[in-house]
């Protein structure tokens, strides 16, 4: 940290764990999680053995994060990001041609389907769960008049109304 407080980076290009925990928005103790698993390895250790990691790794960080809410298990994550690192040719072998890049697009767009299906399973819920907020609202407002409190109280009987002026202190 620099001495106003704010997280800097190491050097030009890599960034310690907790300023990436900070723009992921992820747990120091996920971001290793994800380490143990296999999902994301520090591009390099610092001489003291702190991971140091790079704006790749902080956009991999990302599709995990992505991922997550969407019921993708370890193992579906880690497919994912194999398909694409081999499409971004990340495999050390430049990017595939033919036959593998037909081959890993078809897996891409199976991914793209599983996501949208969920999204759109997690919308349903999402409209279910506000309706159901809704109608205890509505169930509240006709059981509660306006102006009670939650024990059902009016102002004044709550103390919430005028109060009397107490005398001026001697």
């Amino acid at each position: 940290m620099d001495e106003k407080g704010r997280i800097r980076h190491v050097d030009g290009k890599h960034m310690q764990i907790g300023e990436v925990a900070a723009r992921t928005e992820l747990s120091l103790r996920t971001i290793r999680h994800y380490e143990e698993t296999g999902l994301v390895v520090p591009s390099a250790r610092s001489q003291g053995g702190f991971r140091l990691y790079t704006e790749a790794d902080v956009d991999r960080l990302m599709v995990i994060r992505r991922m997550k809410p969407l019921g993708f298990t370890l193992d579906r994550m880690r497919d994912l990001l194999a398909v694409t690192d081999r499409l971004d040719g990340h495999a050390g072998t430049g990017p595939p041609e033919g036959e593998e890049r037909g081959e890993l697009l078809e897996s891409l767009r199976d991914f793209e389907e599983a996501a949208r299906r969920r999204t759109a399973d997690l919308r349903t819920q999402l409209a279910r769960a506000e309706e159901f907020a809704a109608a205890l609202r509505e169930r509240i407002e006709r059981i509660e008049p306006v102006g009670t409190d939650r024990t059902g109280r009016t102002g004044e009987e709550s103390g919430d109304g005028p109060r009397p002026e107490l005398p001026a202190p001697l």
